[in-house]
């Protein structure tokens, strides 16, 4: 293909952000070209949720058997053979690179790889390649922050984690967000023998409903995970082959000894080697400024969608998806002819048991002078947990006075990341709680706790 031969859009990044948008204006007959530097498929499919899922998936049979040893299952001391799993997690992210990029050539795109970066607006460099397009769209993803401490060279990345062909002896993560418990759990229960989380705040995952969280933490530490909070880590040091982990706590200096450092504290924007400021794109602390039409406040012949823009959102794959789509509606409308509409979006925590949420924490409630009545139990006594032997189960929710409109719901325990769907979909059908008790669910299912919950 001629080089100077412009191309209607230009997509980088080949995640769900990305093809999202360049098929549909492929299969509208325009001239698309996608491009990325890592193999396509992106960081949920090849490198996050997908493969961690499957690495949880068989931490969950040892889990499962240990909860109900007592009830009748010989547990016969279930163990986890850590270079099978990954095996098994490479049956699912080896075969995907491919068949997203068989997929895009069939729906008309070209597909290219390596290292893109903006020489001038409308043209953008592919490794020799000099490319013009009357259209760019930017869905690079995210990666790990910078530490700036000294030995940060010695962090294993999440994508290096899950690569790992052997359990990780004494493993220390820094930072306690998803990542870290997470990939804790999974670590402890693959039969490593020292796991810690080294989180800088007072309280790990602060993204969620901090009673749930407690419960978390009392499930993690029974599990044998080591978390010290208010602990920031200032050095990383190797002493022939043993790392050492040196941080600050409010009690002093300490030192942790192990043999792998995970970075789990935090992502930011992958645009760095865009050199945006070359065709005139704007960007914010949280990634490229977009309106509400997923459009480039300072180019409008820029889009962006995903964790690489700065929308507010979180930075979750469904997200990128519903994003992308309004992008591509608006390109082929040639004009800004669909806004972004966020409803209420759910997020999980994939630890054995999960923790999850959708809708505001309380103190986000009170901020916006809701005025709103709580209803939050144990519910390890519940049939759903017991059934299952799941003793660390719980729940919040946040009823609105007068309308009882579901504000927030917060959950920790067995069904928790397909209860919090429906709290999603409830919500962002406008349901009362009266209206949802009304609804009769297949009992006894993990469903059917909903309308207990909203009581």
């Amino acid at each position: 293909m001629n080089d100077t031969d412009p191309f209607d859009l230009i997509v980088i990044g080949a995640g769900t952000g990305g093809a999202g948008v360049a098929r549909p204006c492929a299969k509208a007959g325009w001239k698309v070209a996608i491009v990325d530097a890592l193999p396509y498929g992106g960081t949920c499919m090849l490198r996050g949720c997908d493969p961690k899922k499957m690495l949880v998936a068989v931490t969950e049979g040892k889990d499962w058997a240990e909860r109900m040893e007592s009830k009748g299952l010989h547990n016969d001391g279930a163990t986890i053979d850590w270079a099978k799993m990954i095996a098994f997690k490479r049956t699912f992210t080896d075969p995907g690179p491919g068949h997203m990029e068989h997929g895009l050539e069939e729906a008309g795109v070209e597909t290219l790889h390596g290292a893109t970066r903006f020489l001038a607006p409308g043209v953008v460099q592919v490794g020799e390649r000099k490319l013009q397009s009357k259209y760019v769209h930017i869905a690079t993803g995210a990666r790990p922050m910078t530490l700036d401490i000294p030995g940060e060279e010695h962090l294993t990345t999440s994508t290096q984690f899950l690569e790992l062909e052997s359990t990780p002896k004494r493993v220390v993560f820094v930072g306690g967000g998803f990542i870290a418990f997470e990939f804790a759990h999974i670590s402890q229960r693959a039969g490593a023998a020292e796991v810690t989380i080294v989180q800088r705040g007072k309280r790990p995952l602060a993204q969620f409903d901090a009673d749930l969280v407690d419960i978390q933490m009392a499930r993690s530490r029974e599990l044998g995970i080591d978390i010290r909070c208010e602990s920031c880590v200032e050095k990383i040091v190797n002493r022939g082959g043993e790392l050492q982990v040196e941080f600050a706590t409010p009690n002093g200096r300490a030192t942790i000894s192990c043999d792998l450092v995970v970075h789990a504290a935090g992502r930011v924007p992958n645009i760095d080697a865009l050199n945006l400021e070359a065709a005139n794109v704007e960007v914010g602390r949280k990634g490229i400024k977009v309106n509400e039409y997923m459009r480039s406040t300072s180019n409008p012949a820029v889009f962006a969608a995903g964790d690489c823009a700065d929308t507010g959102a979180p930075n979750l794959t469904p997200v990128s998806a519903n994003e992308a789509r309004i992008v591509a509606k608006n390109l082929l409308a040639g004009k800004d002819a669909r806004p972004i509409k966020y409803p209420p979006i759910p997020s999980v925590v994939f630890t054995l048991p999960p923790v999850a949420r959708v809708g505001l924490l309380e103190q986000e409630a009170n901020r916006q002078g809701i005025e709103f009545d709580v209803k939050f139990q144990q519910t390890g006594d519940w049939y759903s947990s017991m059934r299952v032997g799941e003793t660390y189960s719980a729940y919040k929710v946040l009823l609105e006075k007068g309308t009882g409109s579901i504000v927030g719901a917060h959950l920790i325990g067995p069904g928790a990341e397909e209860q919090i769907n429906l709290f999603a979909m409830a919500m962002g059908a406008g349901l009362t709680a009266d209206q949802l008790k009304a609804v009769i669910f297949a009992y006894p299912s993990y469903a059917s706790d909903l309308g207990s919950m909203v009581s």
